[in-house]
């Protein structure tokens, strides 16, 4: 009973709640982003979260068992001080990565993804396999 009271009085409660919104929180310091996936009939939809990414900073690796979105994050910052007669660049790159299981298999032909509003949108038909007719 004691230990109980210790995890739900504060300071604990209020640290503990702490650690859970800076996990919860999408704008953590390791840059990672919301993944959803969505089974249907006939196909797979991934959706992300990335608000402020361009398309031409995301890869998509897709295999039959599963895919993989990266996300790459280039900044550059320059400075230019003509009176004091300094310059100064800095370049950083941060790296994302998310991989999705699926339940079955893909298909390796039509695949299609899209972004629009910060919202990546990957559909990826389902492998049907192929039908044998017995003679």
């Amino acid at each position: 009973n004691s230990m109980n009271q210790f995890f739900h009085e504060k300071p604990m409660k209020g640290m503990l709640q702490s650690i859970d919104e800076f996990f919860s929180s999408s704008q953590n310091p390791w840059g990672s982003f919301p993944v959803a996936l969505e089974e249907r009939a006939d196909c797979f939809v991934i959706t992300a979260e990335v608000p402020g990414i361009k398309k031409e900073q995301i890869a998509l690796d897709i295999f039959p068992e599963y895919m993989t979105i990266t996300i790459t994050r280039i900044e550059e910052f320059t400075e230019d001080n003509q009176p004091n007669h300094t310059f100064s660049y800095q370049k950083s790159t941060s790296r994302s990565s998310r991989s999705i299981a699926f339940p079955s298999t893909i298909d390796e032909a039509g695949q299609k993804a899209s972004l629009a509003d910060g919202i990546l949108t990957v559909i990826l038909k389902k492998d049907t396999g192929n039908r044998l007719r017995i003679e």
